[in-house]
């Protein structure tokens, strides 16, 4: 299984299993910016390598003003972390919910962070006849049930906002929030939909954001979270000391004051987003809508093809993509795929092709 790990983008597990070297893969599955790294990293790794003698600063200073600066809030409310996923870890940890609202499907790391503290978990369905957007009474039914609610804004593997009315009517039930806003950077218009702000002095809401996906750094492991000060005080006394090294502060530092790659990067994305759903419809897949950089299709049932049978054709052929039937919530049709350059997109939807007309004429024969 492609998979083994709980992600995508392991091409380790894709050489094993497809047998070809690690960098002969074009890669669908992993949802990073592909005009990232920026071009400032190289500078960095040219230079920085001098001062991996020094211990990194433990109060990530310098990163925690520029983020302080770039998104209006102070540096008390802002807490850097080694990943989205350490954050997630430390805020279960020291939230310790008896019972976890989960919408479904959502990214695997809230359940397993959740059962570590001895939690329980909710199930909020997220339904295909709604395109999977999060619907109002379905929060209400849980409000009664949970303690804390742990969401992805946009939520990962849908690709889908939370609507903005229902995150304000759950906070105002007095309802604790978590939310993972890992893939903001790639929605238009960023301001009108985070809750940045509102986090930074809300008691009842955490917002967590990963750099990896904008800014492709993921083998960095760089993100952070925004809360009240008090439980940004309290959530650092858990976490490992120098859990930020000293590259990943100076590369955050950095790929902060690029805006240019900012611009550049939604300018792709818009033009991309739209022709890669459309070219998946065109091939008969049924596609969710999607507000970020990667895409949720399932193939239609008269097709009669499995994701794992696509995903195993695929990766022979050099192309990796997401089994999104790993996701609760979703059945063995549904598949994700990131969105890239152009070329590679070419590549990804003609692989498709002929992967859809193999199977489908493999199972004409075994019909006969």
């Amino acid at each position: 299984m492609l998979e083994r790990y709980g992600h995508g983008g392991d091409l380790w597990t894709a050489e094993e299993a497809f047998g070809r070297p690690r960098d002969q893969f074009l890669d669908f599955s992993s949802n990073m910016n592909p005009l990232g790294p920026p071009p400032a990293i190289r500078g960095i790794w040219m230079d920085a390598w001098r001062d991996v003698v020094k211990y990194p600063d433990p109060a990530v200073r310098e990163l925690r003003h520029k983020l302080a600066q770039k998104y209006e809030i102070e540096m008390e409310s802002i807490l850097v972390g080694n990943g989205a996923a350490e954050l997630i870890d430390l805020t279960a940890r020291v939230l310790k919910p008896a019972v976890t609202g989960l919408a479904r499907p959502s990214f695997s790391e809230y359940e397993e962070a959740i059962h570590k503290t001895g939690g329980r978990i909710y199930n909020i369905p997220l339904r295909s006849s709604h395109q999977f957007e999060l619907q109002q009474p379905d929060v209400e039914a849980a409000l009664s049930a949970v303690d804390l609610f742990f969401l992805g804004h946009p939520n990962n593997p849908t690709g889908r906002l939370l609507p903005r009315h229902v995150v304000e009517s759950l906070l105002e039930s007095g309802r604790s929030c978590v939310l993972d806003e890992a893939f903001m950077d790639f929605v238009p218009d960023e301001q009108e939909h985070s809750f940045l702000k509102l986090a930074s002095t809300s008691r009842k809401l955490v917002v967590i954001r990963s750099m990896t996906k904008f800014y492709s750094i993921p083998g960095i492991r760089l993100g952070f979270m925004v809360a009240h000060p008090d439980l940004i005080r309290e959530i650092r006394q858990q976490q490992v000391q120098w859990s930020v090294n000293y590259l990943a502060q100076r590369i955050g530092t950095a790929v902060l004051e690029d805006e240019e790659f900012e611009l550049a990067s939604r300018h792709w994305l818009q033009d991309e987003k739209a022709w890669l759903t459309g070219q998946l419809r065109q091939l008969g897949l049924d596609v969710v809508p999607t507000d970020v950089n990667f895409v949720l299709f399932s193939f239609p049932p008269e097709l009669g093809l499995t994701i794992k049978q696509a995903q195993k054709h695929m990766g022979q052929m050099g192309i990796l993509i997401r089994d999104a039937s790993l996701f609760e919530g979703l059945n063995e049709q549904y598949g994700r795929v990131a969105i890239r350059l152009r070329e590679d997109n070419e590549r990804l939807i003609e692989g498709l092709r002929q992967t859809v007309a193999a199977l489908a004429q493999n199972r004409g024969r075994t019909h006969d």
